[in-house]
């Protein structure tokens, strides 16, 4: 039984998957996209939260412990200049995950972690709530076209058909 076992080994000792974590957030947070396995992205996702939320603070202390936890300075600026502003009216969940389906090679589970932005969630709300009355009226546009061009395509057959028919 795994009572109050949290967190996943991912195949290395704990130095080697501490840099590994600390590599991929710090690589999330300077490119605000990432590709990796599932599991990768869901023991980042914390840590990376955690980033965003001590780059809120905005407090000398805060600015330490994320330039302590991230590898390069330039990371820890953009975290505290832009990341933190963009995020203020948000209270956690910042990341979001996109599954990808299998790799290649060895069939693990691929996924994108990525930040959410503002303009995303806005647009996925709207695609959502007006998806239905969009794709009703989407259908009815383009059955017409079809059938203006199965027409027109008969009347070019019948042409051709009877400059064949000169022709022998």
């Amino acid at each position: 039984m795994r009572h109050r076992v949290h967190g996943r080994k991912l195949g290395r000792t704990s130095p080697h998957r501490r840099a590994l974590l600390r590599n991929l957030c710090t690589s999330l947070l300077e490119h605000e996209r990432v590709k990796t396995t599932v599991q990768k992205a869901k023991e980042v996702r914390p840590l990376a939260d955690r980033m965003i939320t001590l780059g809120k603070r905005e407090t000398l202390h805060a600015r330490r412990q994320a330039a302590r936890f991230l590898l390069k300075a330039a990371v820890v600026n953009k975290l505290f200049d832009t990341l933190a502003a963009r995020f203020s009216d948000r209270s956690g969940g910042y990341t979001r995950i996109l599954k990808l389906g299998p790799r290649i090679g060895d069939g693990a589970e691929l996924a994108i972690i990525e930040l959410i932005s503002d303009d995303s969630v806005e647009d996925n709300k709207s695609e959502v709530k007006g998806s239905a009355s969009k794709e009703g009226s989407e259908s009815k546009k383009t059955d017409s076209p079809k059938k203006v061009k199965a027409s027109e395509s008969k009347k070019a057959d019948s042409p051709k058909k009877s400059i064949s028919s000169e022709k022998k």
